[in-house]
Order: structure tokens, then C-alpha cells, then sequence
């Protein structure tokens, strides 16, 4: 992949939805973002971890906010250049590349929006190879790089530069301004070389998505055999079948928290549970826990094959329930630790499903 041009971005925005494990809102004011900045500023170039100079400077970013908000607003146009500006005048250098932060949903397109507005190529990689909802669980907290300095502009084009201690004070502080300053902005942070880049980032994350987008839409179109090359690719799991009969939703300390009730299709004594805080976290069955963040817990659409967000789960929809391995690095006891069920509130372990890595 050496490019992302207008052709891509539908594809790109169906596979970070399936990997957005329900949360990163609704792309589609990304997708009209990236289609702008692809006219103004040409496609743009994607290079691998391997290609960038291993001490330059590379310049992680995202927009953080809740997914009901940002279904609502969105960050202006030249934010994520006054974030990378701002990170890079706190370096005292000039970046050589982009980063998402994440993947999934918004955050798999507003790094290319960025990239294309500071004329600078994006990595084909990115940070967690899932979306999480807190600034610090990411793979490079893992590997020990300060999250620090964090730079974070809101709507109306005010920045903030947040120098921490650690990166859960990092992430402290940084919610605390998302919150003052609208409850959507752009983040740039985790600033580091392309050594660190090509050792801890996850590899590959947006030719993955694009190959994601594009089987899912040999699903839509029924192709035959699509669905289960989709299932074969991603190495995903379906775990349930079944209607939405009842979803519980709220947005609370800036994220979209609730729970989403599902009926077998088949068999409706059977009814799942599916927790969710942006993205999908937690899914019980019987009291049982069948599968558990960090893997990546998706709903599709049995009757489209698009994925549901856990801002747009109504009662009626008939949906999928698909586990998607989470990076190895993830299924580590730290990694556990950071971003497995009980770093959000659930007296649970890990629930490995023997999905490949």
C-alpha cells in the first residue's frame, strides 16, 4: 500500500468500523474530511515502519471524544496541523511521518486527513491495532514511552500542551481539557523515532483495514464464499446470532457506557449481554463471560453486513456477534494488566478463545 487516494477511503472507513470494536463514532464526517483534503492536497503517501529513518521524528495523533459527541461535532479544519505543530515545535524538530494512535472507526482516517494537511506521509501502522478509550493503553505504554508532551486542540482552535509525570496522569490530564474544551478534540502525543515506531507499533494496520472494507463488501453484495473469507482473514469468531431486545445507553466522564441485550436467533431462551464503554468490552452469556476486551468484540448487521456502533445498537436489529484476535503484545501479563477486562472495572480475567495472533 503506498497510497491513500479517493478510491480507498470507502473501503478503509468499512474495515476501521469492524475493527473500531463498535466505538470510534460514524466515520462519515471523516470519510467527507479525507475526501477534502485528498482534492486539496493529492493522495496521500502511505510508507512502512521499516522505510522511516530511525531517528526521526514521528508524530502519533487522534481525535478523542465520546461517540456521541462526536456524531454531533467534529474537529475543524487545520486542528490536526495545529496539534503536529505544536508537537513538533515542543521536539524542536520537524516530523517525517504520521501515526495513528489507533485504529478503528475515525480514528483510521483523521491521521491521513492530518497527514495530508502537514504534507507529511502516514505509517502504515498504529498504536493499540484496536481502538481503547484511554489515552495511556497503548502498545507504546507497554514499551515505556512517554506519552508526553501531549498536545491537544480543541474546536475552536485553542492547544493545550500537557507535560506529565506518567502516562496515566497523562491520560488524567488530558481528559479533563477534552471535556473543557467541548468534549472533542484533536490529540497528538507519544512523540518518537522510527526506531521505537518499527519495534512497537502494530504492522500493517491500514492495508488491513482496506482488505477488511473490501471483503466486508463482497458480503453486502453476496458474493459467494465472502463471508467466510472474511472470517478466514481477520481469523474472527462468531460467537451469537441474534436480536436486540434492550440497550441501556449513557455518556458519562466523556465516554458512551451502556449495555446491549440480544435474543438468539435460533433459540430465544438464549439471551447475551453485551457491555460496552465507547467499544465493546464485555460479552456474557448465562452469567458467563464467552469474550472479553482486548479482543476485538464487532456487531454485524445480519440483514446489511455493515458494522453497528454502540452509539447506533437500536432494538430490532438483527446482528452478529464477531471476536477479532487482539495483538499478541495484548494477550501478555502487562499487556493484560493495561487493557484487559479489569483495567475497566470488570472482576473478570481474560477470556482466551484460542483465536490465531
Amino acid at each position: 500500500m503506498q497510497q491513500v487516494d479517493s478510491a480507498d477511503v470507502d473501503d478503509l472507513a468499512l474495515g476501521a468500523a469492524v475493527l473500531g470494536c463498535g466505538g470510534g463514532g460514524d466515520a462519515h464526517l471523516a470519510k467527507l474530511m479525507l475526501h477534502r483534503a485528498i482534492d486539496l492536497h493529492g493522495p496521500v503517501p502511505v510508507v512502512q515502519a521499516g522505510d522511516v529513518p530511525a531517528d526521526g521524528l514521528v508524530l502519533p495523533v487522534a481525535v478523542a471524544g465520546a461517540p456521541a459527541v462526536l456524531a454531533e461535532q467534529f474537529p475543524g479544519e487545520g486542528d490536526a496541523r495545529r496539534a503536529l505543530e505544536a508537537m513538533q515545535r515542543y521536539a524542536g524538530r520537524r516530523g517525517v511521518a504520521v501515526l495513528p494512535l489507533g485504529i478503528g472507526g475515525i480514528r483510521t482516517l483523521f491521521p491521513l486527513v492530518a497527514a495530508a494537511e502537514v504534507g507529511l506521509p502516514c505509517i502504515d501502522a498504529d498504536g493499540m491495532r484496536r481502538p481503547f478509550p484511554r489515552l495511556e493503553t497503548t502498545l507504546f505504554t507497554l514499551a515505556g514511552i512517554d506519552v508526553s508532551p501531549v498536545c491537544v486542540v480543541g474546536a475552536l482552535g485553542n492547544t493545550l500542551v500537557i507535560d506529565a509525570t506518567d502516562n496515566h496522569t497523562g491520560e488524567r490530564l488530558t481528559r479533563a481539557a477534552v471535556a473543557e474544551l467541548g468534549m472533542v478534540a484533536t490529540v497528538a502525543a507519544y512523540p518518537m523515532n522510527g526506531e521505537q515506531c518499527r519495534a512497537h507499533a502494530a504492522l500493517g494496520s491500514l492495508s488491513r483495514c482496506r482488505e477488511v472494507g473490501r471483503l466486508l463488501r463482497a458480503i453486502h453484495s453476496g458474493t459467494p464464499g465472502a463471508h467466510a473469507a472474511f472470517l478466514a482473514s481477520t481469523g474472527a469468531q462468531v460467537v451469537f446470532s441474534g436480536t436486540v431486545t434492550d440497550v441501556l445507553r449513557r455518556t458519562s466522564r466523556g465516554s458512551t457506557r451502556g449495555t446491549a441485550t440480544l435474543e438468539h436467533l435460533a433459540e430465544p431462551d438464549r439471551l447475551l449481554r453485551v457491555d460496552f464503554q465507547n467499544e465493546n468490552l464485555v460479552v456474557t452469556e448465562a452469567g458467563r463471560a464467552v469474550a472479553t476486551v482486548p479482543d476485538a468484540i464487532t456487531l454485524l448487521d445480519v440483514d446489511t453486513g455493515w458494522p453497528v456502533t454502540t452509539d447506533s445498537v437500536t432494538y430490532g436489529q438483527r446482528v452478529e456477534v464477531l471476536v477479532v484476535p487482539a495483538h499478541e503484545r495484548w494477550r501478555e501479563p502487562d499487556g493484560l494488566a493495561l487493557g484487559g477486562p479489569r483495567a475497566f472495572g470488570y472482576d473478570l480475567d481474560y477470556v482466551d478463545r484460542g483465536l490465531p495472533v
